[in-house]
């Protein structure tokens, strides 16, 4: 993947920006597979964390996605989704056979499907569900999409729809499959780092396509056939894809990950998840905060005034895939990495209670929402709050990481206690964090226009002045 400046971005109303990135086998730091997402969404758009068991079913059962009914298969497998509450898909997830998928948005010039179809999120879900490697992975999301297409309203409160590219990972290898409408191209990648965001990346190099890639450009004179196509260059929609400064945004993500001396392990991939951009730094305290500029698009997104600010990190997450043993996926279930703690989860261990599902009203007693208080706290005086925490943050992280290298060599119920034990901890951190804050902050009243568009998401979710 080449890197370097594509001209000066262009600015829209942008929302659904993404960052995922695969390390493979050669540059971590065990020799393992890691893929790490930030899932970017509206402020409110509260994710759970749900773990849905393996399934048998019958010979005419039907699976309803989030606006589609399709025909069901006869086994289902198990499945870890960070979900966004109002969908039946998902932005990120894990199967229990180590396959690993997100995806992001895309914007192309193929014309959005009119009849209903399904997300980009629903054929994440499926191929979870339905595959053991990487590579059926890829087979079964291209099969669904010649059988059914892709499209449908997929903004929270706002009006979007989109096309979608996928990064997925198995114990051994990873696959970029990105999508215009029915038409495909998917890479394989056995070495190195590979990071997607939100804009096509694969060009004239790829291993598999649709039948029709090339001839539906070729029919709308985009090139004269294979020997001048360019996949990303030809069906990109160019003003959009600059918007969200996709490009720059992968390049960042793939240095950052490409670059630990002796490879990267997965509290790497989580300081990759939290970046804030070259100038802000990675020490606290630091002079970079949200609130500054109308423009600023990060790895670790946060949201603000305007329409280029729309979008807002609502989850994250890393998973390490050992060819043997099992996997451990770290998710945090909560809105903004860099306020945030990651907490490992593994299928035999179960799902440690994560309360109510969230909806995209306040409700403290699910985890999502519990944690937001914590990070709204921390924009009165993002620079000077997050200096509180943020090396009691890293120390806790450290240490979560320690305790579950050793419960992944031990029993299910080693993980099960370290999963609980895990949770207890982030809640307990978090509070004396929030108290920390608000004895900061008290009295401090925000101004300026990124306090103006918090004080709208929180009058949405929380009915506050």
């Amino acid at each position: 993947m080449a890197c370097g400046p594509r001209g000066t971005p262009r600015w829209g109303s942008m929302r659904g920006m993404c960052d995922t990135f695969a390390v493979l086998p050669d540059a971590t730091a065990t020799g393992e597979v890691l893929l790490a997402k930030n899932s970017d969404r509206e402020p409110n758009e509260a994710q759970q964390v749900v773990l849905v068991p393996a399934a048998g079913h019958s010979a005419d059962a039907v699976v309803r996605c989030t606006y589609l009914a399709i025909p069901q298969v006869a086994s289902t497998h198990a499945v870890l989704l960070s979900q966004p509450y109002w969908m039946w898909g998902a932005e990120m997830g894990a199967n229990e056979h180590g396959v690993v998928i997100g995806n992001e948005a895309v914007f192309t010039r193929v014309p959005h499907a009119k009849a209903p179809a399904l997300l980009g999120m629903d054929l994440l879900r499926l191929a979870l569900e339905r595959a053991t490697s990487a590579e059926e992975a890829v087979e079964v999301i291209c099969a669904l999409l010649a059988a059914h297409g892709q499209g449908g309203q997929a903004g929270h409160t706002k009006h979007l729809e989109y096309d979608n590219s996928f990064l997925v990972a198995d114990t051994g290898e990873a696959w970029v499959l990105e999508t215009a409408g029915r038409e495909w191209a998917a890479q394989r990648v056995t070495a190195g780092v590979r990071s997607i965001s939100n804009a096509l990346s694969l060009h004239g190099s790829f291993d598999r396509s649709s039948d029709g890639l090339v001839p539906y450009a070729v029919g709308r004179g985009w090139c004269r056939g294979p020997e001048d196509f360019d996949f990303a260059g030809q069906y990109s929609d160019r003003v959009y894809t600059r918007f969200g400064r996709g490009f720059e945004r992968q390049c960042r993500t793939a240095e950052l990950a490409g670059s630990v001396p002796g490879g990267a392990g997965p509290l790497d991939a989580m300081g990759v998840l939290r970046d804030h951009g070259p100038g802000a730094g990675h020490g606290y305290p630091s002079a970079w905060t949200p609130a500054a500029g109308l423009t600023g698009v990060q790895v670790c997104m946060h949201a603000g005034f305007g329409p280029i600010r729309g979008s807002q990190s609502v989850a994250s997450m890393v998973s390490r895939l050992p060819a043997a043993g099992p996997a451990t996926h770290w998710l945090t279930g909560a809105s903004a990495p860099c306020t945030a703690v990651f907490a490992p989860v593994w299928f035999d261990a179960g799902l440690t209670d994560q309360g109510p599902g969230p909806t995209g009203r306040r409700d403290e007693a699910s985890r999502w929402w519990r944690h937001e208080r914590l990070h709204r706290a921390t924009l009165a005086d993002y620079p000077n709050a997050i200096a509180l925490y943020a090396d009691e943050r890293d120390d806790l992280q450290r240490t979560l990481v320690e305790q579950a290298e050793h419960a992944a060599l031990g029993s299910a119920e080693d993980r099960a206690e370290c999963s609980r034990d895990a949770l207890a901890q982030i809640d307990a951190a978090e509070a004396r964090w929030l108290a920390a804050v608000e004895q900061a902050t008290a009295g401090a009243k925000p101004r300026g226009l990124h306090a103006k568009a918090w004080r709208s998401w929180d009058r949405q979710a929380f009915g506050a002045s």
